[in-house]
């Protein structure tokens, strides 16, 4: 069983609270959070976000001790992993206290704030010898992992062109972290990272990049389209957003043109999101089984710690990687020119 600490239980440690119970072979046994947590353990009308269920969280406190401050968290023997989920600029202190303490590590995205942050953070795990893994979720969630199996197997030829989109309302919780664009980035580092990853998981890294964007509640990026150069490869855009008005919500999905065939991804749609076009038939809707990506994130790292094994998935480079094209892509608003990344 490994014994998992996380740290930080706003909207997202929350949500990795839910996701571990669904973890076999790992049981949360202590959470760090700095404010007080309510007697009864009832924390369902605490936090709320963009994503979940909307169920509550109720934790037991015979079964998952609380503490206040890291360095308790990090001097349990018994912690195997710890889950930081705390906001972006305290990842990169908080993760190499928790190597250096000899712990594995998964930590949300994105991995830090800046390249030369991630660096340091990669380089303290290597020296560790433990985890470290960027918790980049839509990897693992079901409707992209097919998409990612279709590139893959060429049952439908080449990618000629793809299309990826995640647009929201300004974030209303965390909004002392969030909406301040100097320390999250906005939602070029915050939401639009999760299909920039993804289209590195795809297509690998691109020469250069061309990105257009737009200021909004964080005074950081918080709307970008942004164009991946690849030479001799697809067409590949992402749109990421922080600008929509307050009741649209949120909406992800993606659009890709194999040589034979259109994959389309819609969240809107509910029960039918995933859909397959082919050349003279009707679109047929595709319900990929597996859990939600923040399920299959944990279960993938909780596994390589049980094994002793480095996660195949996602490594620190992918999370370095993930920053050096964040930070081109911002160059790229900033001055409208093509940036190498």
């Amino acid at each position: 069983m490994v014994k998992v600490g996380i740290i930080g239980l706003g909207f997202m440690g929350m949500t990795h609270f839910r996701a571990w119970q669904k973890v076999a072979n790992a049981k949360v046994t202590m959470v760090c959070e700095a404010r007080p947590l309510p007697e009864d353990g009832d924390l369902s009308k605490l936090f709320a976000g963009n994503l979940g269920s909307g169920e509550g969280l109720k934790i037991d406190y015979n079964q998952t001790k609380v503490v206040q401050k890291v360095e308790d968290l990090l001097s349990n023997p018994e912690i195997d992993l710890v889950d930081i989920c705390l906001p972006t600029m305290a990842h990169k202190d908080v993760s190499i206290a928790a190597l250096k303490a000899g712990k594995n590590v998964i930590c949300e995205k994105p991995m830090a704030r800046t390249l030369a942050q991630t660096l340091e953070m990669k380089a303290a795990a290597e020296e560790s010898g433990k985890i470290l893994m960027p918790a980049q979720c839509v990897r693992f969630f079901p409707e992209w992992s097919y998409l990612k199996r279709l590139i893959d197997d060429g049952r439908y030829g080449k990618v000629v062109a793809a299309r990826f989109r995640r647009v929201s309302e300004a974030p209303g919780w965390g909004v002392s972290s969030f909406l301040k664009g100097q320390e999250s980035g906005g939602a070029l580092y915050d939401l639009h990272v999760h299909d920039l990853d993804f289209v590195l998981y795809c297509f690998g890294m691109p020469k250069a990049v061309f990105a257009r964007g737009a200021t909004y509640a964080s005074g950081a990026v918080d709307h970008v389209m942004a164009n991946y150069i690849y030479e001799n490869g697809a067409v590949v855009t992402a749109e990421g957003s922080w600008a929509m008005v307050k009741g649209f919500g949120f909406a992800a999905g993606f659009t890709v043109n194999f040589e034979k065939a259109t994959l389309e991804m819609d969240t809107t749609r509910g029960a039918d999101a995933l859909k397959l076009y082919e050349p003279g038939q009707p679109a047929l809707v595709i319900r990929p089984e597996g859990d939600d990506g923040y399920v299959g994130e944990l279960r993938h790292i909780a596994e390589a710690v049980a094994k002793g094994t480095k996660p195949s998935i996602l490594t620190p480079q992918d999370g370095v990687n993930s920053l050096r094209v964040c930070e081109a892509e911002e160059k790229s608003v900033q001055t409208g020119q093509i940036v190498t990344s």
